[in-house]
């Protein structure tokens, strides 16, 4: 289970550009966690929009509403379940979400006021469905690469 949260000033996206990233920000995130682009993967991603009004967000001290134009300021947040997330993975999936992001909305780069957040939840801390969730029991699922099985039975000293 991965959930993307983005966070965004009121009116920030359009419908065509959310469309575009619920797609491109799983993407961005799935092909990391298990080692390889598997649609049948996407099941267990959710992307959330979140929109707040303007004087409801600040940068530098300053409501963006009191700023003008102010600077383009988008928050993601995102939370997988415990796995291979050395840094060099997290890395990556930081980098894959800021690209997608430039790339949805049109920009040769992604704006230094936008923050990418990476939060992995423990092995048994996530539950769903009535019980508790484990990163093991998806290793059988068929989405996992055998590098990225045997990464995460590493990691979570499995």
């Amino acid at each position: 289970m991965t959930v993307i949260t983005v966070n965004t000033p009121k009116g920030r996206l359009s419908p065509e550009q959310r469309r575009t990233l619920a797609e491109t920000l799983t993407d961005a995130v799935l092909v990391p966690e298990v080692g390889r682009f598997a649609p049948a993967a996407r099941a267990g991603f959710q992307v959330h929009f979140v929109e707040r009004e303007p004087d409801m967000m600040a940068i530098g001290g300053r409501l963006l509403s009191d700023a003008g134009q102010g600077p383009d300021a988008m928050v993601i947040d995102v939370t997988v379940m415990d796995g291979d997330w050395r840094r060099e993975v997290r890395a990556e999936v930081i980098e894959r979400i800021l690209a997608a992001l430039a790339e949805a909305c049109g920009l040769p780069e992604p704006s230094p006021a936008w923050w990418v957040t990476l939060r992995v939840i423990d092995e048994g801390s996530w539950g769903s469905g009535g019980g508790v969730l484990s990163v093991l029991s998806l290793l059988e699922s068929g989405v996992f690469t055998e590098e990225k099985i045997k990464a995460i039975r590493t990691a979570i000293g499995a």
